[in-house]
């Protein structure tokens, strides 16, 4: 682990496992971290937030700081992407983007360090009123399994760019690229005890970080059973949080759309990341009129996807783990029993030279009722569940009628109807004949209902890692 500045194992030198899901071998150990190693990040933090030298630390060399930590990113590309691939299972290629994005969130935010401001307020002509935007102090960073260096470098240059002090506890199961993070880091000149990385299970290390009384701010992203107890815990401690928790997000493809370009999209918004992806389209919502030939195009890349090894940069790579798969095949059993029409795909397979991972066909669903589980819970696999609708009314209905509301794309081209759905539909970011729009490292990131609240990415992460103080000078 890396906690002030050090190296260090936990105090039993107890272990965690690590393997690379694409043939479940073991790739490495990290500590076991537990209460004691949460305890020692937290007072590092706390002791370099409170330090002169971090107080007096001025914005603008936060950004460059900032920004070498994005150059060395960049320099290590390659390497670093290798290892999340090595430790997520997802293809190279994507690894590859995502490092530039964690690229990106640092080169971003280097540049906003010193550009935190306040305002005056006029109140009469003999008090000077103003705010200030302070650094809320010690934050916590919980990170998931899916997109490891990305959403640990989202939150922590934020927070870091805004002058407060970080402990990263990551996934147990893709622990690494975090750590390497912190090897880069420790070539900068940011003083010690800034950046903290507590490696272990989240019963172990997660809840002692989210219960720690000396915590300032949370920033999660997983599951909705998880953010609850995050938020009890934080509720103890009157701490705010930033949730991501997830989605069912909903492409809706009207008879006017470029059904190519949209078919394209609608496949690979769900075979991202194996499915595995909080923003994926896991919902297909097409017109009634052309639901038969679009269907078709969906399948036919569907079933032209290749699955395999991420090291060998297939469209496809694993899932994670044994338990997610198990969770995908759950799901398939609940289709069965609903005589929902498996358009393509349903099953797991085996490919060669990495037999002892756990791989899943690309999946279309049809015929899925409102009320399924198919419809009303993230599967988070390769899974599409097709619906239908007649109108505009109705597929804002559909696009709206489940818990969540992270994501939705929108493929038509009336303007005014694509104006006209993105005003009613609930959801944190839509996006117009497009979907994703490349990352958006600049484009505010949130969920209305289960999604989650609050927004990462963007200016608007910012509030996040800040707390206003108004202040009233009478002359």
């Amino acid at each position: 682990m890396y906690i002030n500045g050090e190296w260090c194992s936990n105090a039993d030198d107890e272990t965690i496992t690590v393997r690379n899901p694409a043939t479940q071998k073991t790739i490495g150990t990290v500590p076991r971290g537990n209460t004691a190693d949460i305890e020692k990040a937290v007072k590092a933090a706390r002791e370099t937030f409170e330090s002169e030298q971090w107080r007096t630390f001025l914005p603008d060399e936060r950004g460059r700081i900032l920004y070498k930590i994005a150059k060395k990113i960049r320099d290590a590309a390659s390497e670093i992407a290798q290892m999340e691939t090595r430790d997520t299972g997802k293809p190279l290629s994507q690894s590859q983007n995502d490092v530039e994005a964690a690229a990106r969130y640092f080169e971003y935010y280097a540049g906003m360090a010193d550009k935190i401001l306040g305002e005056t307020i006029p109140i009469q002509a003999d008090v000077l009123d103003y705010t200030v935007r302070e650094p809320v102090g010690v934050t916590a960073h919980i990170i998931p399994w899916n997109y490891p260096i990305q959403i640990t470098s989202r939150s922590v240059a934020a927070a870091i760019a805004t002058g407060n002090t970080v402990v990263v506890k990551p996934a147990e199961d893709t622990p690494l690229t975090a750590l390497k993070l912190a090897e880069l880091i420790e070539e900068t000149k940011l003083p010690t005890g800034v950046y903290n990385v507590v490696t272990g299970y989240g019963n172990e290390a997660g809840a002692p970080l989210i219960n720690h009384s000396d915590i300032n701010h949370i920033t999660f992203t997983g599951s909705v059973q998880t953010g609850t107890a995050i938020m009890q815990a934080a509720a103890k401690n009157i701490v705010p949080v930033t949730l991501e928790l997830g989605g069912k997000s909903p492409n809706i493809v009207f008879a006017d759309a470029d059904q190519d370009k949209a078919a394209e999209w609608v496949v690979k918004s769900i075979i991202q990341n194996a499915g595995q992806t909080c923003s994926a389209g896991s919902r297909l919502l097409v017109q009634q009129n052309i639901k038969e030939d679009f269907l078709e195009k969906v399948k036919a890349r569907m079933e032209a996807i290749t699955i395999g090894k991420g090291e060998d940069d297939h469209d496809l790579g694993p899932i994670l783990t044994e338990k997610q798969f198990n969770r995908i095949e759950e799901f398939m059993q609940i289709a069965r029993k609903e005589n929902v029409n498996i358009v393509t795909g349903g099953e797991g397979v085996e490919v060669e030279g990495a037999e002892t991972g756990f791989y899943f066909e690309p999946t279309v669903l049809d015929n899925v009722k409102q009320e399924s589980a198919l419809t009303q819970e993230e599967i988070f696999g390769p899974v599409v569940s097709v619906f239908v609708f007649e109108n505009d009314e109705e597929a804002i209905k559909l696009a709206n009628d489940t818990p969540y509301g992270l994501v939705t794309g929108v493929w038509t081209e009336n303007v005014g109807r694509a104006h006209r759905m993105a005003s009613q539909i609930r959801a944190g970011q839509v996006f117009i004949n497009n979907y994703g729009a490349g990352g958006g490292i600049q484009m505010p990131f949130g969920g209305y209902k289960k999604s989650g609240f609050g927004r990462e990415k963007g200016l608007e992460a910012l509030r996040n890692y800040t707390t206003l103080k108004n202040i009233a000078l009478k002359m």
